[in-house]
């Protein structure tokens, strides 16, 4: 038996964040959706469907597993999986021989024969999945599935408890020195191999589990709150790392964060406050650049959902970063604010634009395309290479056409109102 992941309705939804990455590579407590579902039914390897401008990026990344290739589920019996599916320890694998289970009108997983995968294979994934609805039966489940932007940040901390408690080889293997304190019980702290915690860093456990990994470099007078996960090459800076928080790997973290989620290989280094929020990769945040994840009548914050406010029923909502941003010194982001892939935004003295579409700059009270996509490439590029990685062509390509829908579609705010 095989497994198929997929990326779920409406990945729109979820832009920013995906914008530039399929739905199941969020990332949600210590791992991403995807490894998390792979671990789950015991699979290494799966076929994958995801829209079609990520599939020449993302098969250089997967190197041979099949995308897109709806003819490959001919091939076996299949498990086919929701990427938006955010697995729970308390979840349990399908037992009886073909199944379709769904959860708010969706598939979450399915488990079927290849003789009826034959008969009712459609042209494409989705209409397959609803032949399969149709024939096989569904059965309602109580799932989570990650579906807005302020979700893979609400369910953090349940997700980074469920993570601490599949590792295996948790405990202390790294470097923590005898001037570093642990406040609260050991078995919740895994350092692996390569870390290291230095003098006069507090790792408090009694709030939940921490997870340090491996080359990552906590320095002195930084503090951990767990649940969190500082991921692999990570390095902190005399931070203050509130629960519910994960930093992604080979990210330079300083100040405060509050339970947030860095993707991976983006720079908060010094003082400012992050609350709440979801950073891609690639992001730079200036000093002193700080949100607000708190309404002063404490309602419940909107966020720009595909250009339309959507009340997310939450009262404390921070940010959510596109990959590569670059925000100035001084930057103030308000509650629920969206910054698209690759915009910039310059302090003005008070709060940016609660929407800042992609590929664009906001400077001096005004949105403008800045100096064009080639030489935000170039920034990228060179960005990247501080990190000893070099831009695909095929990411390249991916920029260029999102570049050119986004300005199809977009007319640039020409006031604050947004």
């Amino acid at each position: 038996m095989r497994l198929c992941v997929f990326e779920g309705r409406a990945p729109e939804n979820l832009f920013p964040l995906t914008m530039t990455r399929p739905t199941f590579e969020l990332r949600c407590g210590w791992t991403t959706l995807r490894e998390k579902i792979l671990a789950f039914f015991h699979e290494t390897h799966a076929c994958y469907f995801m829209r079609d401008y990520l599939a020449q990026v993302y098969g250089k990344r997967y190197r041979e597993e099949p995308i897109n290739d709806i003819k490959f589920l001919k091939t076996d019996d299949f498990i086919l999986a929701n990427g938006k599916w955010l697995r729970r320890r308390t979840d349990t694998p399908p037992l009886v021989d073909e199944m379709v289970t769904t959860c708010e009108n969706e598939v979450v997983y399915a488990k079927v024969k290849r003789e009826t995968l034959t008969k009712i294979l459609a042209t494409n994934l989705e209409e397959t999945l609803e032949r399969l609805r149709r024939d096989v039966g569904e059965t309602p489940i109580d799932a989570r599935l990650i579906s807005y932007p302020w979700h893979p940040v609400l369910y953090n901390a349940e997700a980074l408890r469920d993570d601490f408690d599949s590792i295996k080889n948790e405990g202390v293997k790294g470097m923590v020195s005898p001037m570093a304190a642990i406040d609260g019980p050991e078995d919740q702290l895994y350092v692996a191999e390569t870390a290291e915690v230095h003098p006069f860093v507090t790792l408090e456990t009694a709030s939940g589990p921490i997870i340090i990994d491996r080359g990552s470099k906590i320095y002195p007078h930084s503090r951990i709150e767990g649940p969190a996960s500082i991921g692999r090459e990570t390095y902190v800076y005399e931070a203050k790392i509130r629960p519910g928080t994960t930093l992604g790997p080979m990210c330079r973290v300083g100040g405060e964060v509050d339970e947030s989620v860095f993707h991976g290989y983006s720079n908060k280094h010094h003082e400012g406050f992050l609350g709440h929020s979801y950073v891609g990769e690639w992001v730079n945040l200036g000093a002193l650049t700080t949100n607000s994840d708190l309404k002063n009548d404490y309602s419940t914050v909107q966020v720009y959902v595909q250009s339309k406010l959507v009340d997310t029923g939450e009262i404390k909502v921070g940010a959510f970063l596109g990959d590569h941003v670059k925000t100035s010194i001084g930057c103030l982001l308000t509650t629920g604010a969206v910054l698209g892939v690759m915009s910039n935004v310059l302090a003005t003295g008070e709060a940016a634009p609660k929407l800042i579409p992609s590929f664009t700059w906001y400077f001096r009270n005004k949105f403008s395309r800045g100096l064009g996509l080639r030489r935000m490439i170039d920034a990228a590029e060179t960005v990247m290479a501080r990190r000893n990685i070099v831009m695909s062509q095929e990411e390249k390509a991916m920029f260029q056409r999102l570049y050119a829908v986004s300005y199809t579609h977009l007319t640039l705010p020409t006031n604050r109102e947004v």
